[in-house]
């Protein structure tokens, strides 16, 4: 790679980046979509989208997901100390929409079921986590929880929905740049955790 190659943030060394700059690189890297459940402390059903998922340990097994600690729906499956992972296809874009909003419906008119460990469970997901809180660290406006699974359900195979450059999918298609009013841009403003 040749500096020309490089963009002005890779390349001035120290100066850290602004967050537009940070999410543009970052999205680069394509991830997975699932979406965290728990039941609050009156055992209403929350979640939210997350995007920021991944295994952390085989023996014992944990796992990881990163969540806005001042969002509305992370604090309250905190308090239970017990959550879902629901690891989402490529055509579940209807759950991803309903739980990556801070407004609107969650759970009305969906069907779900609780689990066997006290967790909402989505229906038609690719795999379920199961987990509980094992430790929980702040990381500037995130929480990393380390969840120590209590059990695993997968399904059939099916192709996964990921996220790659404010997108859905990573087919062919030409470079836009995205900014925080484009209507498809996810991951700008308050769509995750």
């Amino acid at each position: 790679m040749t500096a020309e190659s490089l963009t002005a943030s890779e390349t001035r060394g120290s100066t850290a980046p602004t967050a537009p700059e940070m999410r543009r690189a970052m999205g680069a890297f394509a991830t997975g979509v699932t979406v965290v459940t728990g039941l609050d402390a009156a055992r209403e059903p929350v979640g939210f989208a997350c995007q920021s998922f991944a295994s952390v340990s085989l023996e014992p097994p944990l796992v990881l997901f990163c969540a806005d600690h001042r969002g509305r729906a992370w604090p309250r499956i905190r308090e239970s100390g017990r959550f879902c992972v629901n690891v989402l296809a490529e055509d579940q874009g209807d759950l991803c929409a309903r739980f990556g909003s801070s407004r609107g419906r969650k759970y009305e008119e969906l069907d779900w079921d609780l689990s066997p460990w006290g967790t909402p469970a989505l229906r038609g997901v690719l795999m379920r986590a199961h987990a509980e809180v094992h430790d929980v660290h702040v990381a500037g406006d995130h929480d990393v929880v380390i969840g120590r699974v209590l059990g695993l359900e997968t399904a059939e195979e099916r192709r996964p929905m990921l996220f790659h450059r404010g997108r859905f999918g990573v087919e062919d298609r030409p470079a836009v740049p995205r900014t925080p009013t484009d209507p498809f841009a996810w991951g700008w403003g308050d769509n995750w955790g």
